[in-house]
C-alpha cells in the first residue's frame, strides 16, 4: 500500500465526523489512521514531508481543508473541525472534481498575486510544468488558505481586540507609537497612530469587524465627522468590503481617508507576520559553479 492522496481521505474524514460530534485536528489524525490506514509500514507512517511534518498527517489536513471550502465540514473553533449538514447529506464518494465544484472553491483558489495559475491543470500540462512551477504553486495554495483561515479568524475575534490588531499591523508596517482610544465614547475614532516615530503628524483609525454587512458611505461620513481639527488623514479598516458608495466618499472627502478591506488586511498581516508565524523554512540548492574553477 501506499500513502493516500489527500483526495482520498475525504471520505475516511466524513465517516469519522458522521455521529456530528466536534473533534479536535489530532484526534481527527489519529481516527482516521487507526481505522483506514493502520496497515501500513511504520516507514511509510513515520515518512515526513521536506518541511518535517509526518506525510500522511498532512495528506489529511489537506483533505480536511478542501473539504471545508467544500461545505461538507466546518472548524466550530480553534483546531477542532465538525461535519455539517452537505458533509452528512452525502452518501457517495467524493472525488476531488466534486469538492472542487463547491460554492466556495472559487474563493480557495484566488490569488491575485499568483503568476503560476495550476489549479485545474490537466496531465498533459502538468508534464509541461517545471519543478519550481509546481513549487511556486504549491507555495500560493498554501498562502492563499492561510489568508482564507486568517480572514475567518478575525470575523470572530472580539471587535475590541480587532481594534488593536490593527494598530499593531501598522506599527510594524513602520509607523510610529499608538494610542488606543476608550472603548465608549471614542466619537468612531477607536486609534491614533503616528505617521512618523517622532509623532510629528497623526493618523485617526477606524476598524470595523463585520462579518457579512458592507461598509457604506454613512460610515465614512460618520468617520470624517469624527476627526479633530489637529489631522486630515484617517484608515478605515474592515474584514468585510466597502461598498461604491463607501470608496466614492473617501475619494471625494476634503481629507486623505485610505479604505483597507478584507482582503488587503490579510495580505499585509500575511506579508508582515501578525497572526500568522513561519512554521518551516524549505531550502532548495543548486550547484555552485564557482566551485569547480
Amino acid at each position: 500500500m501506499e500513502i493516500p492522496k489527500f483526495h482520498e481521505t475525504f471520505k475516511p474524514i466524513l465517516e469519522i465526523l458522521s455521529n456530528g460530534e466536534t473533534i479536535h485536528t489530532q484526534e481527527l489524525q489519529r481516527m482516521v489512521i487507526e481505522k483506514y490506514y493502520s496497515n501500513l509500514s511504520d516507514d511509510l507512517l513515520t515518512e515526513k514531508t521536506k518541511s518535517g511534518d509526518i506525510l500522511i498527517n498532512n495528506r489529511i489536513n489537506w483533505g480536511k481543508s478542501y473539504l471545508k471550502k467544500g461545505g461538507y465540514v466546518s472548524f466550530p473553533s480553534r483546531g477542532h473541525v465538525k461535519i455539517t449538514d452537505k458533509g452528512l447529506n452525502q452518501k457517495s464518494s467524493l472525488t476531488l472534481k466534486d469538492v472542487e465544484g463547491g460554492s466556495n472553491m472559487l474563493e480557495f483558489y484566488a490569488n491575485e498575486n499568483s503568476k503560476n495559475k495550476l489549479d485545474h491543470i490537466n496531465p498533459d500540462e502538468l508534464k509541461n510544468a517545471t519543478p519550481q512551477d509546481l513549487i511556486d504553486e504549491g507555495f500560493n495554495q498554501i498562502e492563499s488558505e492561510i489568508k482564507n483561515e486568517l480572514l475567518e479568524k478575525l470575523k470572530t475575534i472580539d471587535p475590541y481586540y480587532f481594534e488593536k490588531v490593527v494598530l499593531i499591523l501598522l506599527k510594524k508596517m513602520g509607523y510610529g507609537e499608538f494610542q488606543e482610544t476608550p472603548k465608549s465614547g471614542d466619537g468612531g475614532i477607536d486609534g491614533i497612530i503616528n505617521e512618523d516615530k517622532l509623532g510629528l503628524d497623526k493618523i485617526y483609525i477606524q476598524a470595523k469587524r463585520f462579518n457579512e454587512n458592507k461598509v457604506r458611505e454613512k460610515d465614512i461620513r460618520n468617520f470624517i465627522g469624527a476627526m479633530s481639527g489637529d489631522t486630515n488623514k484617517g484608515v478605515f479598516v474592515t474584514t468585510s468590503v466597502f461598498d461604491q458608495g463607501a470608496i466614492e466618499k473617501a475619494k471625494n472627502a476634503h481629507h486623505k481617508i485610505k479604505l483597507i478591506d478584507g482582503s488587503r488586511l490579510v495580505d499585509l498581516m500575511h506579508e508582515y507576520n501578525v497572526g500568522v508565524q513561519i512554521k518551516s523554512t524549505l531550502e532548495i540548492k543548486q550547484l555552485d559553479e564557482d566551485f569547480f574553477i
